[in-house]
């Protein structure tokens, strides 16, 4: 019997939710990534790993791509982020984080960074 540890059924209203109500920088990074656009790979926004939802994910790459906002940088937020970047090594998945002014501040740095990562 296999488990299911992607888009698990409980957090699709979540992920609905998050793809209808993408921040500026997710926008901004989606374009780029969205149809294939980065080096062919194809990538998901708001995809599930677990009890996790990921802003994107490669799966060719087993790559996840954050982009965090300031709630990201207070003692319970970089804990959270801890914990879920160890849960998602233990599949086997990367995770990248950029901060959001990263997005808009150097986004060809941060296109060359995820662009470092691909096999």
């Amino acid at each position: 019997m296999t488990t299911k540890i992607f888009n698990l059924k409980y957090l699709k209203e979540t992920r609905q939710y998050l793809r209808n109500n993408m921040t500026d920088a997710e926008r901004v990074l989606w374009n780029i990534l969205i149809d294939k656009n980065l080096n062919g790979r194809k990538f998901r926004r708001q995809h599930s790993k677990g009890h996790y939802i990921a802003d994107f994910y490669c799966p060719a790459e087993k790559l996840v791509i954050e982009l965090d906002g300031h709630q990201h940088y207070t003692q319970e937020g970089i804990e959270k982020d801890k914990e879920r970047d160890s849960h998602l090594a233990l599949m086997g998945i990367k995770v990248l984080r950029f901060e959001n002014k990263e997005i808009f501040d150097n986004l060809t740095m941060v296109v060359k960074r995820i662009k470092s990562e691909f096999n």
